[in-house]
């Protein structure tokens, strides 16, 4: 999801203590994602919206009740569920006013929606904003810039990283944890696994596969991929899987998210809508719904992997973006062919 959220039980004895954590995406470092102690002061808890159970139709962050939270943007998701913008908003809000008087609520200034809905919240608990940090970009490589001390060099790139490492930072922070060992901390810091992830690079060529299936996570991955290798040939390929997706009305969130790669390529599998018991969409819809004069539509994953086979640009990245696998594609062995 786009955010997550901060639960302290207790206040830390020192910056140095056991933790309890429940995130779906693998981290490096962590043997596993969910565990559960009854020393851990602090418990962190990756926010998610969606119902609770069957028979509890409250979206699991409002049974958080979290003394810190950091919320790194609104996209409307899970249409099924909130059919309406206004519908998934009035979640949000709910949220953030259950947020204690003591606590604090770490939020992106960046994201109009989540600005909007403050203005409209009666939050009782301190509101922290962020931004984007000073950085800039050399060879492919994004630094963090900081008065007076050498830049930071971090192994992630792109805005929406940039502005989730600073909540982080902020959230730190909070808990005591100095700047200069959460920076050394972060310069190793590879992402979660299938997030922008680097499937194969060689000198000139470059794999990424990306989780983004929502419009704003493919407009974003797509912009920091951009700018991260602007003298690249940019081919972004997008499967549309999901719900959401999949939907004829909701394809028109995606207007526009595609237009920053050189070359963009939409796939998606009729019988996937079949099984979704979705109103089929043809592949003009699809042309509309995105624009652009660079979009190419697939229906069939062997002819999609044919064509990324063909490119001979001398620099070259290829963004392959789905919450599944463009129907049996083996990221692994594509690379291998097309770098």
């Amino acid at each position: 999801e786009m955010f997550f959220f901060l639960l302290i039980r207790r206040p830390p004895r020192s910056t140095l203590f056991p933790y309890t954590t429940l995130f779906r995406s693998q981290l490096d470092g962590f043997d596993c994602m969910v565990r559960l102690t009854e020393e851990a002061p602090i418990a962190l808890f990756e926010g998610d919206e969606y119902l609770s159970s069957p028979i509890d139709r409250r979206p699991k962050f409002h049974l958080y009740q979290p003394e810190i939270a950091l919320l790194s943007g609104i996209a409307w998701d899970h249409i099924n569920v909130f059919p309406t913008f206004e519908i998934y908003l009035e979640q949000f809000r709910i949220f953030m006013e259950e947020i204690p008087a003591m606590g604090a609520l770490v939020y992106c200034e960046e994201d109009k929606d989540l600005r909007n809905l403050l203005d409209h919240t009666q939050l009782m608990a301190e509101a922290i904003p962020y931004g984007i940090p000073a950085h800039y970009i050399e060879d492919g490589i994004t630094f963090l810039t900081s008065d007076g001390k050498d830049n930071t060099g971090l192994s992630i790139f792109g805005k929406h990283n940039l502005m989730n490492l600073n909540g982080a930072r902020l959230v730190c922070e909070k808990l005591g944890v100095p700047n200069d060992a959460f920076l050394e901390a972060i310069s190793s810091f590879r992402g979660a696994s299938n997030r922008l992830e680097l499937v194969k690079r060689s000198v000139d060529k470059i794999m990424f596969k990306d989780f983004a299936h929502s419009p704003s996570k493919v407009g974003a991955t797509v912009t920091a991929v951009r700018e991260q290798f602007l003298n690249h040939h940019l081919a972004a390929c997008l499967e549309l899987h999901t719900f959401s997706s999949l939907n004829e009305e909701f394809l028109m969130e995606y207007q526009g998210t595609l237009l920053k790669a050189d070359e963009a390529i939409v796939y998606f599998n009729p019988h996937t809508i079949e099984h979704k018991r979705l109103e089929p969409i043809t592949e003009g819809q699809v042309r509309s719904a995105f624009g652009g004069a660079n979009l190419k539509v697939f229906t069939d994953s062997g002819e999609l992997t044919h064509y990324l086979g063909r490119f001979d640009h001398e620099k070259q990245v290829f963004l392959m973006m789905t919450s599944g696998n463009f129907d049996g594609v083996d990221f692994e062995a594509l690379a291998e062919e097309v770098i």
